[in-house]
């Protein structure tokens, strides 16, 4: 029976703030959806998994919901760590293959919510961040112009016709402060340190810029302007996506893959990019902004800034992310040069572990932070697990297709 498309709102969070974040994207999507005939109007459904350690929360910071929220709903379906999903129950699955796909980490927290999103018949899913707000913020002239975005609108033109929908990021999307090089740590120790670590994503072309612009990327006024999509190329064993402003295609679960990432580490839109050879992946002309630093929370009463505040490395917490980004990028990069570089995976990680035996204390040294010290032998540790981890993103991959076949066959409850 042919009806309006059902798209699900997904968030994987540990933050309060989600709902007003949600309340934001709602705000315009009340005004966008009044441009859509009423046959081919989205029946929203939202899914919530949700992480009380990040934050020391409660359940209640995620599940009381005020109307001006609930109202916009069919349906909404909230995630702890004790009940993923329906499905689990109706299948054989092993520990270790549910361990693959629903354990620890947000690659665990997504599958909840994109597996939950198909049982409960979804045609859609559109993932948002916490910390992303539907604007654009674009440079005129040293000043700010910022623009909302129909972030549910954008997704829904293109989805249909793709496996998946991208859109774009503005604000502060990388965790990197501005720098300045000294006799200590130059530009050139940057440059090692980066292209060590590097995936197309974060490239040494697109740090150096973040550094020189005090760690702000802003949207293009040509995209926007254009209003142009583009296929996400298959690039050295990718198409790169991110895991926030991104829609996936449910008509056929089947054609879904789960997001994985080593234990303690992130990556799971980058391990998801390696999946994606046979699929159709549009960029959309539609940002968020990342507001990584919690610099902007009045943006969303409508308090816009004028300029853009560089990143400094100058307080402690902005230290430390930084250094759990590096942390992060370090731990995933094994896998994902074993998936995408096999042959060439020993030659590769010999010359990134002499760069970051060279560059680690460098950076101690810059920043006044003796962890940095711990990164070349993080590197060590999930370079030893490369095969291991691959197995288990094998095994998630196998397990999904169980999971999906069982949920599937799931009816509407």
């Amino acid at each position: 029976m042919s009806g309006p498309p059902r798209l699900g709102i997904g968030f994987a969070t540990g933050r309060r703030s989600f709902k007003k974040v949600l309340f934001s994207h709602l705000s315009v999507w009340k005004e966008s959806r009044e441009t859509l005939p009423p046959e081919q109007t989205p029946r929203l459904s939202l899914f919530v998994s949700y992480d009380l350690d990040y934050q020391n929360t409660r359940p209640a910071d995620f599940t009381n919901l005020g109307p001006e929220i609930t109202e916009h709903f069919d349906e909404i379906v909230f995630m702890g760590a004790k009940n993923a999903a329906r499905s689990l129950g109706r299948s054989a699955l092993s520990a270790e293959g549910r361990k693959a796909v629903f354990g620890p980490g947000y690659a665990g927290k997504r599958n909840a919510v994109l597996l939950s999103a198909i049982e409960h018949q979804m045609d859609y899913l559109l993932f948002l961040d916490d910390d992303e707000y539907p604007m654009a913020v674009t440079n005129a002239g040293g000043f700010c112009l910022c623009s909302g975005q129909q972030v549910f609108l954008a997704h829904l033109k293109e989805i249909a016709a793709a496996d998946y929908t991208n859109g774009r990021h503005c604000g502060y999307i990388s965790p990197i402060p501005q720098i300045d090089f000294d006799a200590v740590f130059g530009e050139d120790d940057l440059r090692r340190f980066i292209e060590a670590i590097s995936n197309d994503i974060l490239s040494w072309e697109s740090v150096r810029d973040l550094a020189r612009s005090g760690g702000v990327t802003y949207a293009s006024a040509a995209v926007l302007a254009d209003g142009d999509t583009d296929e996400v190329p298959w690039e050295k064993g990718c198409r790169f996506i991110s895991g926030a402003n991104l829609c996936v295609n449910l008509k056929d679960p089947a054609r879904t893959f789960p997001f994985y990432n080593p234990p303690g580490a992130r990556g799971e839109d980058t391990f998801l990019s390696t999946l994606l050879h046979e699929r159709r992946v549009v960029k959309i002309p539609c940002y968020t902004f990342h507001d990584g630093f919690s610099y902007y929370p009045r943006v969303l009463d409508g308090a816009l800034p004028i300029r853009l505040r560089p990143i400094r490395a100058t307080s402690p917490r902005i230290v430390s992310r930084f250094f759990s980004a590096c942390v992060g990028w370090t731990r995933y990069k094994p896998l994902l040069l074993y998936i995408t570089e096999r042959e060439t995976f020993a030659e590769r990680t010999e010359a990134i572990r002499a760069a970051l035996e060279e560059t680690a204390p460098k950076l101690a040294a810059r920043f006044g932070d003796g962890r940095f010290l711990t990164i070349p032998g993080e590197f060590e540790k999930y370079h030893r697990n490369a095969a291991k981890h691959c197995g288990q993103f094998a095994l998630a991959r196998n397990a999904w297709r169980e999971i999906v076949s069982t949920a599937g066959k799931t009816e509407k409850g």
